[in-house]
């Protein structure tokens, strides 16, 4: 009776937001934006609630069996809800006075109703309908302004790599069904976690073909290279939309994997696939991000880097790591876009105030502290796993010591030390409790000083190296000519537009063409370097 109930409780939030989104078009303007908050208040309670009531123990019950009531549900739902009431909420004012006012209501609604069934569901036809009326719905928000050609033309883009990422999802889905005979997900991992342990059983042909178009619809969801331009582009949607878009839709490609963990660490081709193919757009992406001006632009670039250091961390087998990278991105990049009025203004005083070139031994040191750190915490935890993730943490720490602090200033130096202190054991607690709350990574990390760790950790180390001589050797020819071809995205986009258009032409509004699109391009770049 309790598991019935709690069913019905979770099953109720996404229906409740189909609803709502069809009845908001018909709304009075006026009203719908207050009412639909109250409306997300009361379904966090519903949420609540479902929390509370959450079975301990399996019942093995039709109707029941539909819904998942994993821990990876259950927070993935909390953060959807979450994001939620802060969109609603802030779109009221935002959207007040738009003509289209209830278009965006109703379409927003439909998207947040789609992710919550992907979130809850335990059978397979239920997660690919929902992940598909994902897409469907958010192209709508995203032509929310049909008029604009590059809106368009980014749109187009997104919606045939989403099919193509559906057919993929689709084709390991069947394939897992044809093998195993079970639509159920639970049953599924359950036998992925068995033919973990147990030698005497293997995982089939078909299996690693699944694990295989799992790791490639992954890769295009999170608009991995070279498939990302349309996430630059879209940036041109309402900013409630870029929120929804980079703090939440993104990150399912992430959900994909660490709900398939079991399956996606035991096929190495799936693995190395999403290790070379994220590691890339990881270092490439955080690089071209640097060269850009645009704050929404920016954003939209270090999404790509972002997504592609959490497919990484998958790859690694670090899917408590993942997780939580997911969740603090998620609330980060949501805060970074409904702010980015106020970045335009903060990054000018950022630019104004002075600053100073980090010495030689204001880099020393900065390695010295960030190495002691990472070597305190690894020692506190007991870790045993790869050591790329902790390269990259000693990297970061070493760029935020050098370049906040000074020798001379002793003040200043404690307090980025504190702060850097601070940063460690933030992160080693958290990963400590999201390890305890998703048990995923138990047998399933990749092994120390493997060629996936090595190559992770080379990655890590060009980007620390590139960042620098980008910004302290810029004025060398040399690295102009690689930050020119960087702000042109190594041309990647336009290859891949190019394509597009052949294979399935589009009219984009007031006659524009990819002609014009590519020669606005190319004034860009002649005003950014003359």
């Amino acid at each position: 009776m309790i598991m019935l109930a709690s069913s019905l409780l979770f099953i109720s939030i996404p229906l409740s937001l189909a609803v709502a989104g069809w009845w908001s078009q018909q709304a009075s303007k006026e009203k719908v934006g207050t009412r639909l908050f109250r409306l997300s208040l009361a379904l966090s309670a519903v949420y609540l609630a479902a929390v509370a009531l959450r079975p301990t123990v399996s019942i093995n019950m039709p109707f029941e069996h539909y819904i998942s009531f994993s821990n990876l549900s259950v927070i993935m739902l909390g953060l959807v809800l979450f994001m939620a009431l802060i969109l609603i909420k802030f779109s009221h004012n935002y959207m007040a006075g738009e003509a289209r006012v209830g278009f965006y209501w109703r379409w927003l609604l439909n998207t947040l109703a789609a992710v919550t069934l992907v979130l809850i569901s335990n059978h397979l036809v239920l997660f690919w309908l929902g992940w598909v009326a994902i897409s469907l719905s958010l192209h709508k928000l995203l032509t929310f302004y049909p008029d604009r050609p590059r809106a368009a033309l980014a749109a187009h883009k997104k919606f045939l790599l989403a099919r193509l990422a559906e057919l993929f999802l689709l084709g390991a889905f069947v394939l897992l069904y044809q093998q195993h005979g079970t639509l159920f997900i639970d049953a599924l991992l359950a036998h992925f976690y068995q033919v973990k342990s147990d030698s005497a059983i293997a995982l089939t042909t078909l299996d690693h073909m699944a694990g295989v178009l799992i790791a490639l619809a992954a890769l295009i969801k999170c608009a991995q290279l070279p498939v990302h331009g349309w996430l630059m582009q879209v940036v041109e949607a309402p900013t409630p939309i870029s929120a929804l878009l980079h703090a939440g839709v993104i990150n399912l490609g992430g959900v994909l994997l660490i709900l398939f963990a079991p399956l996606f660490a035991q096929v190495p081709l799936a693995q190395w696939l999403v290790l070379v193919v994220a590691g890339l757009t990881t270092v490439i992406c955080a690089l071209i991000m640097a060269t850009r001006i645009s704050v929404k632009v920016r954003l939209a670039w270090s999404t790509s880097a972002q997504m592609g250091l959490m497919l990484l961390q998958c790859a690694l087998g670090l899917f408590e790591l993942a997780l939580l990278h997911l969740i603090a991105h998620s609330a980060y990049k949501a805060y970074a876009f409904l702010n980015s009025g106020n970045a335009v203004n903060e990054d000018m005083q950022r630019r104004l105030a002075p600053s100073k070139n980090p010495s030689r031994l204001d880099w020393l040191l900065a390695g010295i502290f960030a190495m002691a750190f990472v070597f305190i915490a690894v020692t506190a935890l007991g870790y045993q796993g790869v050591w790329s993730i902790w390269v990259l943490l000693i990297a970061a720490l070493t760029l935020l010591i050098a370049q906040r602090s000074g020798i001379n200033n002793k003040t200043n130096l404690l307090t980025i030390l504190g702060l850097a202190a601070l940063v460690v054991i933030s992160y080693s607690l958290m990963k400590t409790l999201i390890a305890q709350l998703i048990p995923l990574s138990s047998g399933l990390s990749v092994a120390a000083l493997s060629a996936a760790d090595i190559w992770v950790a080379a990655l890590f180390i060009s980007l620390f190296v590139m960042s620098c001589l980008l910004r302290y050797q810029g004025h060398k020819a040399a690295m102009q000519r690689i930050s020119i071809a960087l702000y042109a995205g190594l041309y990647l986009d336009e290859w891949l537009t190019r394509l597009t258009l052949k294979l399935w032409p589009v009219r984009l509004p007031h006659r524009a063409n990819i002609k014009v699109l590519e020669a606005d391009q190319e004034n860009n770049l002649k005003e950014l370097y003359q």
